[in-house]
């Protein structure tokens, strides 16, 4: 039998991974099968996926629904460009079923294939937006420190973790990063986006964009007046409010979206992970009727932009089909369920255990904090890291 984990050490760069940790141990799991909640490692171990993978496998594994949806379309029309305005019918149902389901109006869908380019294109649209309408000098975008938007050029540089830009250094300019209301208080976070817009400028600030909860950040779920204010903030500036939904879309937080937790209405919003379950990759952004329509009127030529897999008909059909399971068997009003059932027994560990610190969560995006002292609140070494294995 071949050594898959010396094949693995030899060959595959792990993304988000340690490179010397993966030629120390090895991978630290082999995955062969997925069922429901579970995944089931070459060892025969199984595993309750705590985390649907990374926050995206949102109706579970192994459903054949899908597979069979997959082969069905990929029989008839596997892949089909959707460049220079050629067009095929999964794309089109996709784009429409959105736009039923999205807040406010929200009716026109640009594709792509994950978060990252979908944070990258609303950029750019955004950018070409008010480009369109004499106002080239608004290009710079506002997120917050801690925020997570990708690892495409313009979504690391719009990402607030530090590590992300360390690698390669910053790949595009006009990125500021506020405050955010989890390291101080919403009052304060407000002051300072307002501070920094008066700093900067409005005429130069294109977008504010946000994770209606900031998922890799540390699932930092927002006060309750947060968002409310934010968006008074953008509207007051001629700023567009951008909702990263990629981790809190299609039904993750008890809620189709995570803004509509908070009566939002985006402007721009931007989605992956949750659309297809993970079965493909796809993704998109979603732009206003008030947005689209400038581009309608003035957007003349060609727009240069897009990706070979953007609309992808097998993509595009599973999607559909995704869609209608989450609705078919009320995937969401069951996350907002179990949601409450998993913070309370998290709750529950926090008073066993000196470990545990703070515990949070909405709908089944939850998390808790491991700390050295739970009175201090102090965290452990990140130095000296904990091995389970």
């Amino acid at each position: 039998m071949e050594n898959l984990a010396a094949l693995d050490q030899k060959h595959f760069i792990h993304p988000t991974s340690s490179i010397q940790e993966q030629q120390v141990s090895g991978p630290k799991a082999i995955f062969s099968r997925g069922e429901g909640i579970y995944l089931f490692d070459r060892d025969g171990n199984k595993y309750i996926d705590a985390m649907s993978s990374l926050w995206n496998v949102n109706i579970g594994h192994g459903r054949g629904e899908i597979a069979a949806v997959a082969k069905e379309q990929m029989e008839k029309l596997a892949y089909s460009s959707a460049f220079a305005t050629f067009s095929h019918e999964p794309a089109i149902r996709l784009a429409a079923k959105l736009a039923s389901l999205a807040p406010g109006d929200l009716n026109a869908v640009f594709f792509t294939s994950g978060g990252s380019e979908s944070n990258d294109t609303a950029i750019k649209l955004i950018r070409h937006y008010w480009k369109l309408q004499g106002k080239a000098k608004k290009k710079k975008i506002i997120t917050l420190k801690r925020a997570y938007h990708g690892v495409a050029a313009a979504s690391t540089s719009a990402t607030g973790i530090p590590e992300f830009w360390e690698m390669a250094g910053h790949l595009t300019t006009g990125n500021i990063h506020v405050a955010n209301p989890y390291m101080s208080t919403a009052t304060q976070a407000i002051t300072n986006l307002q501070e920094t817009i008066e700093t900067e400028g409005a005429e130069n600030i294109a977008a504010f964009m946000i994770e209606p909860v900031q998922g890799s950040g540390g699932v930092l779920i927002p006060p309750d007046d947060y968002l409310r204010d934010v968006r008074r903030v953008c509207k007051d500036n001629d700023i567009l409010f951008v909702a990263d939904e990629v981790i809190t879309g299609f039904g993750r937080t008890g809620k189709m979206f995570g803004v509509q937790n908070w009566g939002i209405q985006p402007d721009v919003m931007t989605f992956a992970k949750g659309v297809t379950s993970g079965y493909l990759p796809l993704g998109g952004v979603m732009v206003s009727d008030k947005i689209h329509e400038i581009f309608k009127e003035k957007s003349t030529g060609t727009l240069f932009h897009g990706f070979t897999y953007s609309g992808h008909p097998t993509a595009t059909a599973i999607a559909l089909k995704n869609i209608e399971i989450i609705e078919r068997e009320h995937l969401i009003q069951h996350a907002q369920k179990m949601g409450e059932l998993l913070l309370k027994g998290l709750q529950t560990i926090r008073g066993k255990l000196a470990i545990v610190g703070d515990v949070r969560g909405i709908g089944l995006l939850a998390a808790l904090e491991l700390v050295a002292d739970k009175a201090a609140n102090k965290r452990f070494d990140p130095e000296k890291r904990l091995r389970l294995r």
